[in-house]
């Protein structure tokens, strides 16, 4: 009888464990994300690494509105000048010249995205105070990775 209680007992706690265990594995976050569990904002990593003061974070703001309002505008000409190219493909014989004249124009408009974003981090480094510049230094070593999209599961 005892040796029975003492089996229950164990079996017991072994369940507790591996629920628990369960438990920390699906709600810890994950490595390189955020303290609220998710995948932090390139700002917010940019913000933290070069350790911005308020009044450079306001600086960095207003960079980020100039930025994003002037991909977003390349970004909506991409996709109209795609959609143009797609088109071509409802023709039975697409008109080759029109098709390469909007691959083209998309390959300028992608030229346009990244001059845009080496324009916005040499905006960036301006604003660096000269302690700050070793920091800027290493992120630019890190910039493709910060913002690439993360891999889907399963996927590495």
């Amino acid at each position: 009888m005892e040796k029975t209680k003492l089996l229950t007992v164990g079996v017991i706690a072994l369940l507790v464990l591996n629920l628990g265990t369960l438990g920390f594995l699906i709600l810890a976050p994950k490595p390189g994300m955020g303290i609220h569990g998710h995948r932090p904002e390139p700002k917010e990593i940019i913000i933290r690494k070069l350790r911005f003061d308020a009044e450079q974070i306001e600086k960095y703001e207003n960079l980020i509105q100039w930025h994003r309002s002037s991909i977003n505008q390349i970004e909506k000409e991409i996709y109209a000048t795609k959609n143009n190219l797609y088109q071509q493909l409802l023709k039975n014989e697409p008109d080759s010249e029109k098709t390469d004249s909007l691959i083209n124009k998309i390959g300028d408009y992608q030229e346009q995205v990244e001059k845009t974003h080496f324009t916005h981090f040499r905006d960036i480094k301006k604003i660096c105070r000269p302690e700050q510049i070793k920091n800027y230094e290493k992120l630019t070593e890190e910039l493709s990775n910060i913002f690439s999209k993360p891999p889907k599961p399963g996927e590495r």
